[in-house]
């Protein structure tokens, strides 16, 4: 499954990040983008109480089990070991988090899913990679640039890493030509008010631009 899952995410390279989207409304949307193309998503974990977390528990699994044929869905901004659990039980195949966890990071491999810790600098990223990541989730990369991920990508061509953060139609062909092997981008697929009003047909138009850019790049 994780080998499946790895070549999945390399080969499509876009993560669909949502966060504070849940239930049925969760599931329209990764409809509207899936038919634009998108076919990995991230269901963000929200810290702000059990409850909170539970719900994105249940979203994943109502993902997963309307749509874990086409899709393949993940957590993020997980955590804890515990979340990595709860994940797992909810049929998450990657696990996303905004630093780097080493208890994070062995769960995940653990429970055979895939690795996506967060890293900025080269020694957070070779710790990550050492302790089993698949892949780094390079975030702010607006804050970094282009040119930083090619800096790095020179030494430390063993570690795959994702572009997370500011990503547009505009930028992510100089993030991709920069060594960037996948992305993690909302903003330039979907927006709040669209989700909110239920403009499916427009994030579908949306995303199917976003994608057309990146596959034509």
């Amino acid at each position: 499954m994780r080998k499946e899952v790895i070549q999945k995410i390399i080969d499509e390279r876009v993560i669909a990040i949502v966060r504070g989207i849940y239930d049925e409304e969760c599931l329209n949307l990764a409809k509207a983008l899936y038919a634009g193309g998108v076919k990995l998503m991230e269901v963000t974990f929200d810290q702000k109480s059990a409850e909170e977390r539970q719900r994105t528990v249940n979203t994943i699994r109502m993902l997963t089990e309307n749509m874990g044929d086409v899709m393949g869905f993940g957590a993020g901004t997980v955590t804890t070991v515990e979340m990595v659990r709860q994940a797992k039980e909810a049929g998450a195949q990657f696990i996303i988090s905004p630093d780097t966890n080493l208890e994070v990071i062995w769960a995940t491999v653990e429970q055979d899913m895939v690795s996506i810790p967060g890293a900025l600098t080269p020694s957070e990223m070779m710790q990550a990679h050492w302790a089993g990541a698949d892949f780094i989730k390079v975030f702010p990369a607006n804050q970094m640039g282009p040119s930083y991920f090619k800096t790095v990508a020179a030494p430390l061509s063993q570690v795959r890493m994702l572009a997370v953060g500011g990503i547009n139609g505009q930028t992510v062909l100089e993030y991709k030509k920069a060594g960037a092997v996948g992305f993690g981008v909302a903003g330039c697929l979907f927006k709040p008010q669209w989700v909110k009003a239920g403009q499916w047909d427009t994030i579908t138009q949306a995303t199917a631009e976003f994608m057309r850019t990146l596959n034509e790049g």
